[in-house]
Formats: structure tokens, C-alpha cells, sequence
């Protein structure tokens, strides 16, 4: 799946907050139906029992569906239901520990908010990062301040590593977003709250592919 990343556009994570009741589960299949091609399971509040199941399933969908399957922050869960990879925070296990554990088939990724946190990835041999927060967001509660386009700007002129913009993207913003040389950009309510959560994948892919001129 590293070798995919390249294909990478619509970045979906799951959220059973913002999902509007409806089985993560379910929501996940939707996205593959809408043609997605990465899937990040982001759950904060569940048991790890839960997730596990969960994930179990979802690595199968996204299996059959060719799609790549990362893991938030639960390297043991990601371990387990063989996902493709797993992707950590700043105040999570470094990489290099995270490594030690997935070994180098594994993608691990690895929020960063700024110039310094790029390079010590880069450094670190993250396969991929998160750029932002670039808008405000609720999705997370310790998010930090958004960074803006500054620093997209500045990962997508000096860097060659995989990127994904991510923070307070939305429909009406991503064409924005891909001007700052964004090819790739991770939505969370937009998408685990949307009525027809596959016509809007859908719908976003085209619309970032277009923008970015893929």
C-alpha cells in the first residue's frame, strides 16, 4: 500500500460522534462506495474491544475494495486486524518506536504543525504527514490553533514526503486548499455527517482531482 499514496485524494476518517447514529461500520462501506481510497478509523471514546471488532470488519471492506486501512493512535488494534498502517500524534509513541513494532511494510503517519515537526518527521522516517489544523476544527478536542496556509505552503514548496492536509476542511473550501498544493486532504463532519456520505466522497474526489490537476 505505500506505493498507492500517490493515488491518495479524499483522506476519510470515521467519527461515531459526527455520524448522526449511523454504525461506523456502515459509514465505512459508504465511503468505499464513493470510491474512497484511504480510510483513517479515528475513535476516541471506545472500548478497545469494540474498535477491534470494528476494525476487523473494516479491514476486510477495505481489503476486498483495495482501499488502505490506517488506525489511529492504537498501534496494538492496527497490529491485529493487519491494517495497512497506523498513524500517531506528537505526543504519541515516537516513530522510530512505532517502527519497531509495525516494521517497514507498515505506513505510519505522523501529525505536524510546523516547519520543525516536518523536518523531525522527515528525520524520523514517517511515510506520511498531517498538515495542520489549516481551518479551525471541532473534531478533535485538543486540537491546536490553525496554522493557516503558511506552513502548507511551505511543506508543499520544500518537502517530497506524502502530505495531507487536514483541519476545518469543507466542500466549499477544498479547491482552496488544493491551490496551496494540497493533492490529498483529510475531512471528517463533512463526510460522517453528510446525507448521502458516497455521492459526497464522490463528489469531493472530483473536485480535489480537478483542483489539483490529477
Amino acid at each position: 500500500m505505500k506505493n498507492n499514496m500517490a493515488d491518495w485524494d479524499i483522506y476519510c476518517l470515521t467519527d461515531a460522534g459526527l455520524s448522526r447514529g449511523r454504525d461506523t461500520v456502515e459509514v465505512v462501506r459508504a465511503m468505499l462506495q464513493g470510491g474512497a481510497r484511504v480510510i483513517q478509523y479515528r475513535e476516541k471514546d471506545k472500548k478497545a474491544g469494540e474498535m477491534l471488532r470494528e476494525c476487523m470488519e473494516i479491514r476486510k471492506l477495505t481489503r476486498d475494495a483495495g482501499c488502505c486501512f490506517i488506525v489511529n493512535d492504537h498501534i496494538d488494534v492496527a497490529m491485529l486486524c493487519d491494517a495497512d498502517g497506523v498513524h500517531v500524534g506528537q505526543e504519541d509513541i515516537p516513530v522510530p518506536e512505532v517502527r519497531r513494532l509495525v516494521g517497514d511494510g507498515k505506513i505510519i503517519g505522523l501529525s505536524t504543525h510546523s516547519p520543525e515537526q516536518c523536518c523531525d518527521a522527515v528525520a524520523q522516517g514517517a511515510d506520511y504527514i498531517g498538515v495542520g489544523p489549516v481551518f479551525f476544527t471541532r473534531t478533535k478536542k485538543d486540537v491546536c490553533a490553525p496554522v493557516g496556509f503558511e506552513y502548507l505552503d511551505y511543506v508543499a514548496a520544500n518537502h517530497t514526503v506524502p502530505f495531507v492536509a487536514i483541519g476545518g476542511i469543507k466542500e466549499h473550501n477544498i479547491e482552496e486548499v488544493a491551490a496551496h498544493g494540497a493533492r490529498c486532504c483529510a475531512l471528517v463532519s463533512a463526510i460522517t455527517g453528510a446525507d448521502d456520505i458516497a455521492a459526497t466522497v464522490a463528489g469531493l474526489r472530483g473536485r480535489l482531482r480537478s483542483a489539483s490537476g490529477r
